[in-house]
């Protein structure tokens, strides 16, 4: 009995290698002829991975992520140009791209569009960066109790439904003209957002993962930041996306109202400023302004992001 259990083991594919003495050919050589073996599967896989892994040169970086937007930036631009040409509108109601391109010259020349881009840059990567923080732990919180979810699960979502514009008037009450409405504009347009991200993430675990976690010891904090973490970053890193969308929203709304005190000028501030004096050409220099951060932190931040996650899953070759 011994003897055929020492056989049968000879030929699994996990004894391989032990130096079982044959008559016949090798193990590895068995492999190699044979093309239905579980090593040939396994190496054509790694070549699938490998193949799907391989260092893109920068040319072929800029083709697949930036030229579409470039090409799709051009082609609105010269629609533009085309509709401007054929309508022939008054300048100060709807100027061409050549008269913005002017403007915009013109604001980058006496610093006001930097002073005004680096304003709200600073808000709002700061403003988001503190409701990662405060959203992060409350989420993880609200996500491990299900009787405070229950409890406060439909108020968050609510929030993330309300207009966080709305909260601008009791902003301007609660603090004045100061950045600090600002700020709580921004937080409160992007930490719900954060939140229901999160929880859309922890509600598609594997229930067997958390109890292989359990059963591996881990508890409480350690539990939340070793399994449950990762395991939701999809809907969390979607939670962070919509919430920086929120949270730039958000500072255009309250920088268009709050203008004034010792609260900064902003591209919300320059907008209002172009409304103020009719002037369409600052109007739209704000807007694609603002546009263009958007695209340029989708571009650079939150698309790799994405990509790296659902790469290190499998589910991306590219």
């Amino acid at each position: 009995m011994p003897a055929d259990r020492t056989t049968a083991d000879a030929q699994t594919p996990w004894a391989q290698g032990r130096g079982t003495p044959s008559s016949g050919p090798s193990s590895s050589e068995t492999s190699a002829s044979s093309p239905d073996s579980p090593d040939s599967a396994l190496a054509g896989l790694d070549a699938l991975q490998s193949d799907g892994r391989r260092r893109r040169s920068p040319g072929e970086v800029f083709r697949q992520r930036a030229a579409p937007t470039l090409a799709a930036l051009v082609a609105a631009v010269l629609i533009w140009q085309l509709l401007v040409a054929l309508i022939d509108p008054r300048p100060d109601i709807m100027p061409g791209p050549i008269d913005v391109a002017r403007q915009v010259g013109a604001a980058t020349a006496d610093g006001t569009l930097p002073g005004a881009l680096g304003t709200s840059l600073w808000r709002g990567i700061s403003g988001f960066l503190i409701a990662v923080l405060v959203a992060t732990p409350l989420a993880l919180l609200i996500a491990s109790w299900q009787g405070l979810r229950n409890a406060v699960g439909p108020l968050i979502s609510g929030m993330q439904v309300l207009p966080s514009v709305a909260w601008v008037p009791a902003a301007i009450v609660w603090f004045g003209l100061s950045d600090a409405t600002v700020y709580f504009v921004v937080l409160m347009g992007a930490i719900p957002s954060i939140v229901n991200g999160m929880l859309a993430g922890v509600d598609q675990i594997p229930p067997q993962l958390l109890k292989a976690g359990r059963i591996m010891g881990a508890t409480g904090s350690t539990l939340a930041l070793k399994v449950v973490l990762p395991a939701a970053m999809p809907g969390y890193v979607a939670g962070l996306k919509q919430g920086w969308a929120f949270s730039w929203r958000s500072l255009m709304g309250a920088e268009l109202i709050a203008i004034g005190g010792s609260i900064g000028f902003g591209l919300g501030s320059l907008l209002a400023q172009g409304r103020t004096v009719s002037d369409m050409a600052v109007v739209l220099t704000a807007v694609l302004t603002i546009l263009a951060v958007g695209i340029v932190i989708e571009l650079l931040l939150f698309n790799p992001l994405e990509k790296r996650l659902l790469r290190g899953r499998g589910l991306l070759r590219s």
